[in-house]
């Protein structure tokens, strides 16, 4: 018997579902039952190949303002080079991106300024120093006020101590936070994060878990791509399971009863859950509506 996501109640039909692409265009239903009259992130179509492998397949999605999604997956999901495309880094094979409107592939920058990203390099020069490296991405974004930022920015994430020590001389945990520092420093509406918490020591994690609260603020966009299921339930918003580059199933965070999402997780990833990718019948038993059907044509 196919299972239903975990639900928390049942939230009666097509609450906050994703239906298959084929209905309804591209976009996703009930961006007006939250209030979202202009998405923050609207991704259409996404496709994303590397020969014939593909990678990202047909992915839509939108988020409007105070949204925290996280998307869980196996490895070889396609979840960093979904990330990859929404943060401009990656050109979809098809399909397009827009932040606040602004279409990532228009040869506009603006939309840079909106974007943070935290993805597996860091993006950190080895031999600048930790305030160095934040110092040269502000004037990268015109920032005036650097004394004030960089420094609130290193406190913030545990590193005011490290302020003058080259990033080669520090630990991967802290080499992470300051990556983090980096991504927030231009206070982007639209924040980034692939695997935040890989090879964080509990201090640290505890740290980067105090940093993401905050960016629920209401006014901030989040999308984070990890495996850490306990976190990631934690702040999200909104939850993603990518199965074989698409959304297994996608729903709101408030209506998953967390002691059973381990088991749906693995059932939505080997295709047995209802509202999964190749799932052949709807959603039933506790949640009943949660989830609609994301099968192959």
């Amino acid at each position: 018997m196919e299972a239903a996501p975990p639900s928390t109640a049942g939230r009666g039909e097509g609450g906050g579902s994703e239906p298959g692409r084929g209905e309804g265009g591209g976009s996703e239903p009930g961006r007006g039952e939250r209030g979202v009259s202009e998405p923050v992130l609207e991704a259409t179509g996404l496709v994303r190949e590397y020969g014939p492998v593909v990678a990202v397949d047909g992915v839509d999605l939108a988020l409007g303002e105070g949204e925290f999604l996280t998307v869980f997956g196996p490895n070889g999901a396609g979840k960093s080079s979904l990330l990859g495309m929404l943060a401009g880094a990656l050109r979809p094979t098809r399909g397009s991106v827009r932040v606040r409107g602004m279409p990532l592939d228009s040869g506009e920058d603006g939309w840079r300024h909106r974007v943070g990203a935290l993805s597996h390099e860091g993006f950190l020069y080895l031999q600048l120093t930790a305030e160095e490296n934040l110092r040269f991405y502000g004037r990268l974004y015109g920032l005036t006020d650097l004394d004030e930022r960089v420094g609130a920015r290193l406190e913030r994430v545990g590193l005011a101590a490290r302020a003058g020590t080259r990033v080669r001389e520090l630990s991967h945990g802290m080499r992470q936070r300051l990556a983090l520092a980096r991504a927030l420093l231009h206070d982007p509406d639209l924040v980034l994060l692939d695997e935040p918490y890989t090879g964080l020591d509990p201090s640290a994690a505890g740290v980067l878990r105090e940093v993401l609260a905050e960016l629920r603020d209401g006014r901030r966009t989040v999308v984070m791509v990890t495996h850490n299921l306990g976190s990631g339930l934690e702040l999200a918003t909104r939850v993603a399971i990518q199965v074989e580059g698409r959304f297994g199933w996608i729903g709101d965070a408030l209506d998953i009863d967390r002691s059973g999402f381990e088991r749906f997780y693995h059932e939505v990833v080997e295709g047995r859950a209802a509202g999964s990718a190749g799932a052949r019948t709807g959603a039933g038993g506790p949640g009943e509506g949660t989830a609609e059907r994301r099968g192959r044509p």
